[in-house]
Order: structure tokens, then sequence, then C-alpha cells
């Protein structure tokens, strides 16, 4: 395979855990890749370009990405808050809408038109998004990405688009141990131990390739049987 002969992915929180993952995965694959974080992760790959902005500023966010046409999106960019009724924290509630929503929804309706039929949109959500004690602005949050990849399908199906939602159980990533989320513990799965941000990017990696196309407006969980 040609470098860059899979294509072009901007991947949103690309200097860490899953989104970093995602973007070495995909490095491996073939795909060029532009990586969009506040960070950057010092990838020396001729195939990866790095975009420092903050995606809670949505002036800088659309900037960063004014010249490009992607072949995919993935929004991997994430943060965890925490709380239960009663003591939640507005500002945070706020911070999680504006950058696993609002970004997501920026970046999507900026580049899509500019995106050649085929493409691809993968969404990182969480199995929270179906509710959980202690979680609840942050299942909002993820929640509405099923419900945003879901309406992208449909609107898209006609140009062979396909816009999915991977929603990972606790993963172990520097995230699961921000002291931010001391508040909320992250649940051991079934399978005894947490999701490997590896094997999240491998199934995103699937459903931004050709054999995927069939494959839209689905919420792919991978939560080693936390949902059972």
């Amino acid at each position: 395979m040609t470098p860059g002969s899979a294509g072009h992915a901007i991947v949103t929180g690309a200097s860490s855990g899953i989104g970093a993952a995602i973007v070495a995965r995909l490095l491996r694959e073939g795909w060029r890749v532009t990586g969009l974080s506040r960070r950057d992760p010092g990838l020396t790959d001729p195939d990866y370009d790095h975009r420092s902005v903050n995606l809670l500023d949505a002036d800088a966010l659309l900037a960063s990405v004014a010249d490009l046409s992607p072949n995919a999106l993935v929004h991997a960019a994430g943060l965890m808050r925490g709380g239960l009724i009663g003591s939640l924290d507005a500002e945070a509630g706020r911070a999680l809408w504006r950058l696993h929503v609002e970004a997501a929804s920026l970046l999507a309706d900026r580049l899509v038109p500019r995106m050649p039929d085929g493409g691809r949109i993968v969404l990182l959500g969480s199995r929270t998004a179906a509710g959980s004690a202690g979680r609840s602005q942050y299942a909002a949050t993820k929640a509405a990405l099923v419900a945003m990849a879901r309406s992208w399908a449909i609107e898209l199906a006609p140009r062979g688009i396909t816009a999915n939602v991977v929603a990972p159980a606790a993963t172990d990533t520097p995230m699961l141990r921000d002291p931010a989320r001391s508040t909320v513990a992250a649940k051991l799965p079934p399978i005894g131990r947490h999701i490997r941000a590896e094997e999240v990017a491998a199934l995103a990696a699937f459903l931004l390739g050709p054999e995927a196309g069939a494959i839209t407006g689905q919420q792919i969980v991978v939560c080693g049987g936390s949902s059972l």
C-alpha cells in the first residue's frame, strides 16, 4: 500500500488515548492523517500533520480545517466529568456539550459538503449513553452523538457516506486516571480488564474502510460484557 493511499482522515483528540490509538492504526493502514488537539504528539510520520487547536473555540476549530477536504472524520476528543443530581456543575455540563457534540457538529457541517462520495464519519461515544448514575451530563452528550449520527446517516446515504458511533466501556487511557473524575469510579468489565484503546481503534479503522459501506447509523458498543 502506498503512503496515503487509503485516503485522508481528520482525527480529533489525536494526542492521547483512543484518538492517538486511532491515528497510529490509520497510519499503519496507509491513511494520511491530520490530527487536531491542543498538544502536538510529536509524530514524525510523513503522512501525519498536526494542527494545534482548542476544540472548544469554534472559530479556531473551523479555521484549522478551512483548507481540508478529507475522506473521513473521526471525532475522538473526549472529557469525563461526573456528578449526582443536586450537585451538578453547570459549567462542566456546557464544556462536555461543546466538546462532544458541538465540535462534532461544526466539523461535520464544514467538512462533509467537501467530502467525496463514499466518505466516512465515526464519532466516539460511550456505553454510558444508555444512562449511568453520577454521569448524567456526560451520558446526555454521548446519547446526543447517537441521534446526530443516525440523522446524518439517513441524510448522507444517497452519497454513500456512512456515519456511526463507536461506544466503548471504561478504556485504559489517561482519561481513566484523570483526578477530575474521582467522584465517578470506572467499573471493571466482566472480562476482568478495561478495554484497550487499540481495540477501539481497530473497530474505528474497520468502519472507515471499504468493507463497512453497508454499516451506517449504528452505535457499536465495545464493552467487555458490561452491557450484559
